[in-house]
């Protein structure tokens, strides 16, 4: 059967791949990766697609925020399939979109306790310093909580859920294709395995293509 595999923006950019395979930057690590996918392509029939425009917009501007040169840029345009998910036909069992909305209300119902929790420790902060503290010092309290906030929220409200336009398309297409999808971002992995389609860690699919090609005496250069 032929292999076919939906790349997230995170295939190609993931901090911890490009740690654990020794890529100096985002441009080497795509660069270094599209060379490995030219080669699965040509000699084992193996395409990697990315969905478009949303996935490929993403990583283009990731490519151009670092600077990568225009061959990578080039390398990426004939070597991943840009294609846009049939959102019209693309079947989705009810019961994981029921799941997802409960989903949701659970998450809104942390988000909205963890609002409150803040709101009762701001109001204690600015009742105990009020008088003894100038204005300045104050908002620095203030903006100290917020920060402490806005990560806590992002942590709670983000984790393990889908919050993107590119995030829902890569499911939308890997079901269409029936094919793998590779990423790093847990919303995704949860709810690809809630679909029974196959995952594949961003951290691993660099050597998992090498091996590939090893197995048919091809070299990774």
């Amino acid at each position: 059967m032929r292999q076919r595999f939906v790349l997230d923006t995170t295939a190609l950019t993931d901090t911890g791949m490009r740690e654990k395979e020794g890529f100096e930057s985002i441009c080497d690590s795509t660069n270094k990766l599209l060379t490995f996918i030219a080669k699965a392509r040509l000699k084992l029939d193996i395409s990697c697609y990315i969905p478009y425009p949303t996935v490929y917009n993403e990583l283009l501007s990731f490519l151009k925020r670092y600077n990568c040169d225009e061959d990578v840029i080039a390398k990426m345009d004939t070597w991943l399939v840009k294609k846009t998910p049939n959102r019209y036909e693309v079947k989705i069992p009810a019961a994981i979109f029921y799941e997802y909305v409960l989903t949701m209300r659970q998450k809104i119902n942390q988000g909205k306790k963890l609002a409150e929790e803040y709101l009762w420790e701001s109001s204690a902060i600015t009742s105990k310093l009020i008088g003894s503290k100038s204005s300045g010092d104050i908002e620095k309290e203030i903006g100290n909580l917020i920060s402490r906030f806005r990560e806590r929220y992002r942590v709670t409200l983000r984790g393990g859920i889908l919050d993107s336009e590119p995030d829902i398309d890569v499911l939308l297409l890997a079901k269409e294709l029936e094919a793998g999808v590779v990423s790093s971002d847990a919303g995704i992995r949860k709810w690809a395995e809630k679909l029974g389609l196959r995952y594949v860690e961003a951290s691993k699919f660099p050597r998992m293509l090498r091996e590939y090609l090893k197995a048919i005496g091809e070299s990774e250069d």
